[in-house]
């Protein structure tokens, strides 16, 4: 690849329909046409992670993502190279972890809750974009995903919602939604009109 890659952030809070909006993405287009990269495969082991004083790891610091680790497989990619990296399961072990293959792209998407707050990273996108979703839809959505796939009972989810999430979102998330060149309200209008637009900017980005 002689031309550096378009490259797009996609950032929100936790379970802002993130996932979904880029798995709808990508359903328009081929690997070799676009390549997601996500920041959850790169959260620290829990031993790892800060605790909280109650003794609970917190995933929601900047600090739980292996930066460094992460800021060098996008260079790879941006550079033409393919990387391999083991999927991370968010410590459910019910899951076997499969091994993942990026593969370089015309245009590349990086998305994650702290993508804008890591400067390195968000002074090196062509197109910021923040999903907006109303706290109750939030909280509603990370109870079923984190009982589903990742196994949390629900005190669990409601303790780390509280103590943790929350003032993440305040702290890391928030502040740069203001900053982002395009919000989606993560509503049913919102969402189909950000979707089609980013389509047709990605397609004229290979076109």
């Amino acid at each position: 690849m002689n031309k550096k890659p378009y490259l797009i952030g996609i950032c929100g809070g936790s379970s802002s329909g993130k996932t979904l909006f880029i798995s709808k993405l990508k359903e328009q287009f081929s690997s070799a046409e676009l390549c997601v990269i996500s920041q959850d495969e790169y959260y620290k082991e829990k031993q790892y992670q800060t605790v909280d004083e109650k003794g609970v790891p917190n995933f929601d610091l900047p600090t739980a993502i292996d930066l460094e680790i992460f800021e060098r497989d996008l260079k790879k990619i941006l550079l033409g190279e393919t990387v391999r990296k083991l999927e991370y399961t968010f410590n459910n072990p019910a899951l076997s972890p499969r091994m993942l293959e990026f593969k370089p792209a015309p245009v590349v998407v990086v998305e994650g809750i702290f993508i804008f707050h890591y400067a390195e990273i968000f002074k090196q996108l062509d197109l910021s974009v923040f999903i907006h979703t109303k706290k109750a839809l939030k909280l509603d959505r990370r109870i079923k995903r984190d009982a589903v796939e990742r196994g949390y009972d629900l005190d669990h989810v409601l303790y780390t919602d509280k103590h943790h999430v929350k003032p993440s979102y305040q702290n890391y998330i928030k502040p740069f939604r203001h900053e982002a060149d395009i919000v989606i309200p993560n509503n049913e209008k919102g969402f189909g009109r950000g979707l089609e637009l980013l389509n047709l900017l990605i397609a004229s980005k290979l076109s």
